[in-house]
């Protein structure tokens, strides 16, 4: 075993403490310009190269005056991504609680987090894939007003247009991480919407680590990815299409909406009449 002089030991805590810490950010929430009602959107999630490996439904329902809302996709191979956020727009956007339930051969490990805001808690089970032992952490976090977990699409189409903004979520790596995300407005689109062109603004969606975060998250192979979000700015806003990893390491997918179609159906028989 190596020994650390005293000296370099004090370094070597100083620089680990420097890594582990980052500045807090402004957490202002994102004020209300669009309130949100009950819907139900059909959705498609494909790799980038338009390969559909699950379809999904975005299910919301106005109950008590807060917005339940739930994203669920079932991937062919019986994988389930169920992600739940209740919220509330009382003039600001704000996060209730969070539930969120990954299962099946798609992800690394089975995974289940429930976070409440009032009290703080907590909650992340994992379950390994190879010798199905399961592990549990809890805690509790001082989490910011303007923490939006499962929500962030949600507070996109509320920026006025051509304004950026920065909020926060938790990362969970599986242990929690409050992080910065930069939503950065890139650059204008025009989509075509049946035979009529709507424009639409690309968001890059960025996480905040701070340099050396950033560089001990490289380290350990955990830098999450820019994300991407498309959102059309004509009149009402409405989400387009999404691109980014559902779990952590994961491949980038995208999320787009789709129009349900009616079933193929062999003509019906017409009746022989005498």
């Amino acid at each position: 075993m190596m020994l650390i002089p005293g000296r370099a030991t004090a370094s070597l805590l100083l620089l680990m403490t420097a890594l582990l810490w980052q500045c807090p950010l402004a957490a202002a929430p994102v004020p209300v310009r669009f309130a949100e009602g009950s819907l139900h959107g059909f959705l498609t999630l494909s790799t980038p190269k338009g390969v559909l490996i699950a379809s999904g439904d975005l299910l919301q329902i106005v109950r008590d005056g807060d917005i339940r809302s739930r994203l669920v996709f079932h991937f062919k191979d019986g994988s389930v991504h169920d992600e739940t956020a209740v919220y509330s727009q009382r003039s600001v956007f704000t996060l209730q609680s969070y539930h969120l339930v990954q299962r099946g051969p798609v992800f690394p490990e089975d995974t289940e987090v429930s976070l409440e805001r009032a009290s703080g808690k907590y909650q992340v089970k994992t379950r390994a894939r190879k010798d199905g032992r399961e592990k549990v952490q809890d805690g509790t976090l001082d989490l910011p007003p303007d923490t939006y977990n499962g929500m962030v699409l949600t507070v996109v189409k509320n920026l006025s247009g051509g304004a950026g903004e920065t909020v926060h979520m938790v990362a969970f790596t599986p242990a929690p991480k409050l992080i910065g995300l930069e939503l950065v407005p890139a650059e204008d689109h025009k989509i075509l919407v049946g035979g009529s062109e709507k424009p639409a603004t690309h968001y890059v969606l960025k996480p905040i680590l701070g340099i050396w975060l950033k560089l001990f998250a490289s380290l350990l192979g955990r830098v999450p990815p820019d994300n991407h979000a498309w959102i059309v700015t004509a009149d009402v806003p409405a989400f387009v299409k999404f691109e980014g990893p559902l779990y952590m390491k994961g491949p980038a997918w995208r999320i787009e909406l789709t129009s349900p179609r009616w079933p193929d159906r062999k003509p019906p028989v017409e009746r022989q009449t005498r």
